[in-house]
């Protein structure tokens, strides 16, 4: 039903311990509802001593990931009685409460969230997070042993307490009002500035930043050319650890949403800063890394076993004695008693470098995504863009002029796309559409630690797909690569879709995909480029998305049969391929439970049987205009009574439009029948 268009990426919700409910399932609590252990964990964040209510929060911190337990939670009132904790005098309570804050709004989802607003979390949050950044200055003076300790505990705080505000306002817009009225940008702006020095918390900051800077007008107005030189020293760090990729990735992404308040001198040399940084992320090949990554750290805990094996045999297995110490059994070690780590799983630094990476790509892909979906292009806004060697230094004299005249938002127009081709985001992004790396793939599932990466790079791909559906979209042919590259790229995703026998099965691939192809047969079919698909192809992934639980893959496949058509309509020898798309559409149309399919099956049947001999004598032979006649009262009773509880009123908006647009056609059907049937 038109032209499709390419979702925004809003930031995921973020869960430090994976997936909340495969984690219950894992541990064998999926189901149960028994409110004993959260009445008793509750019960002693009240207790006088430190250590238990310590305890309590790290239990909480655990509980709150089974899913079946949040209800009992909320009808005991545990975020009031989290809340206070966030202020306790000990630094360790802080830390296990914000913790568990942090699960219970990564696991809860937006209902849990914007119960935590409404219970009034955000004025100890905030409170706390205030108290951290003037602990974080009164420690500058402190003495050097007692610096480093309370610092370091300090910042495990404030960077607890900033994934409880980033999950919370990706949540609730009423979180976001709060961040903007407390002033709560300036506090987490002298976070960020730490980021030479601990980049795990600037990395915490600046998803959070991504998420209040989009569509907030209001914060955007709080930004001061000294609060854009804090973002465009991260933004521009020479450190190239994977960490700090995806710290400027994610940067990269709240700069691009600061777009309304950048000066026009500034805007060029902006979007060539930020395509830059998205450019080398998606540079790096991701499956080399994780495979490098693995062996790294098997060759590390190799070594550790065997410094370990010495240590024991020369001590002779004896144990250090140290009340902070406890015996693990069975292992012959020692470690320090806490209570932290079991907020966290233990995430070894491989791992974490390889999930860094993985995530900056997908940041960045999203990011690309959502510069496609700005508003309506400008070209006289723009400056020439290039690709030289003014990224590096773009801010020196730009964002101290903010004060100056401003322009109206940034978006993409042909310098743009130009900027696009020049640091070669289309190939890099064809690139990351194949298949992720089946050695990397086989090392990580054989690995429960690692195991989790295979999704995340399978998300890569769905990304990459739908990134290249929006720049299919958007740039020119020529921005491309011309006919043939289209053509290449046509062949490349059939054969991404048709090397796996079970594709329909991945319906996260299959919607990626199956955009992408939607678009790309648009675009070659108003080019009048030829297509690749052979009919069969074109009618095995059909049938294999049409009967896809997910809406937008239906919607999908019935376009791209509707493109299709449309252009085998114009040849001749198309006749019996017109009667079976002509058959599956109006089956389609008929019988889909979704209004929605059913529109888009109806806009194609108009497409396909609009004009051309043999699309007229299909139509014909298919008895097209006596089935429409019969389904047209049935169409409009269905808007009648489904439409205003079910769909969206621009989507009813465009069941009107169809509507009436098969009034006219079934006209036109009737003219076509009585000329063939005379």
């Amino acid at each position: 039903m038109g032209k499709s268009r390419t979702k925004r990426f809003k930031r995921p919700q973020f869960s430090p311990t994976g997936d909340c409910q495969a984690e219950a399932a894992a541990n064998g609590t999926e189901g149960e509802e028994d409110d004993g252990p959260a009445a008793e964990l509750l019960e002693k964040l009240q207790h006088p001593s430190a250590e238990v209510r310590e305890c309590a929060c790290a239990g909480l911190a655990r509980l709150v990931q089974q899913r079946p337990a949040l209800p009992g939670l909320a009808r005991r009132d545990a975020v009031r009685r989290l809340g206070p904790l966030l202020l306790d005098p000990s630094l360790a309570v802080r830390e296990t409460a914000a913790g568990a804050l942090r699960n219970l709004s990564a696991c809860g989802g937006f209902e849990v969230c914007d119960d935590m607003v409404t219970k009034d979390i955000m004025t100890p949050l905030v409170a706390l997070l205030k108290e951290c950044s003037a602990g974080l200055d009164s420690n500058e003076m402190s003495p050097q042993e007692k610096k480093d300790q309370n610092r370091n505990s300090i910042e495990n705080i404030a960077n607890e307490a900033m994934n409880v505000l980033w999950n919370i306002c990706e949540c609730s817009s009423r979180a976001v009002s709060i961040f903007n009225k407390e002033g709560c940008l300036e506090i987490v702006l002298k976070y960020l500035s730490r980021f030479s020095t601990n980049v795990d918390l600037a990395i915490s900051v600046a998803y959070c930043l991504q998420t209040v800077t989009e569509d907030n007008p209001e914060l955007l107005n709080s930004f001061t050319a000294p609060a854009l030189h804090v973002l465009e020293s991260a933004m521009l760090s020479p450190v190239s650890s994977m960490d700090y990729i995806q710290l400027k990735t994610l940067v990269a992404g709240t700069v691009w949403n600061l777009k309304d308040i950048i000066p026009s001198k500034s805007q060029a040399e902006i979007i060539n800063a930020i395509l830059k940084i998205l450019s080398e992320v998606l540079e790096v090949d991701a499956g080399e890394i994780v495979i490098q990554m693995k062996e790294a750290e098997t060759q590390r805990l190799k070594a550790a076993a065997e410094t370990e094996e010495i240590r024991e045999n020369a001590n002779g297995d004896h144990l250090i004695e140290d009340d902070e110490m406890e015996e693990i059994p069975h292992k012959g070690k020692v470690r320090r008693k806490t209570f932290i780590s079991d907020l966290l799983p233990p995430t070894d630094k491989e791992l974490r470098e390889a999930i860094a990476l993985l995530t900056a790509q997908q940041t960045a892909l999203e990011i690309i995504v959502n510069m496609c979906c700005s508003e309506d292009p400008s070209d006289d806004e723009w400056e020439e863009l290039s690709s030289s060697d003014e990224s590096d230094a773009f801010m020196e004299n730009s964002f101290s002029e903010c004060g100056g005249q401003l322009l109206s938002p940034l978006c993409l127009s042909h310098e743009v796309h130009t900027a696009f081709t020049n640091y070669l985001i289309p190939k890099k992004i064809f690139e990351k559409t194949a298949f992720p790396n089946s050695i990397a793939v086989d090392l990580c599932s054989r690995s429960p630690t690692w195991k989790s990466l295979v999704r995340k790079m399978n998300t890569i791909q769905c990304r990459a797909l739908v990134c290249l559906q929006s720049l299919v979209s958007l740039l020119d042919v020529d921005h491309l690569g011309g006919a043939a590259a289209l053509q290449t790229l046509a062949q490349h995703l059939s054969q991404l879709l048709f090397s796996q026998p079970d594709f329909a099965k991945h319906v996260d691939f299959l919607e990626a995909i199956s955009s992408a192809l939607r678009a790309l047969l648009q675009t070659m079919a108003s080019k009048n480029i030829s297509q690749c698909m052979t009919p069969d192809q074109l009618m095995t992934l059909c049938t294999a998305g049409i009967h896809c639980s997910n809406t937008g893959v239906r919607v999908n496949v019935v376009s791209i049969l509707g493109i299709t058509g449309s252009v085998l309509a114009k040849e001749d020898g198309t006749l019996e391929t017109l009667k079976t798309i002509g058959c599956f559409l109006l089956e389609v149309a008929t019988k889909d439970s979704s209004l929605v399919v059913a529109g888009e099956a109806l806009d194609a049947l108009f497409d396909v049987f609009a004009d051309g001999k043999e699309a007229e004598r299909a139509s014909v032979q298919i008895k097209l205009l006596s089935a429409l006649k019969e389904f047209q009262p049935v169409f409009k009773t269905k808007i009648r009574k489904e439409g205003r509880g079910k769909y969206s009123p621009d989507q009813l908006c465009v069941l009107d439009n169809v509507k009436m647009n098969l009034r006219r056609f079934v006209a036109y059907q009737e003219t076509v029948e009585k000329r063939l049937t005379t």
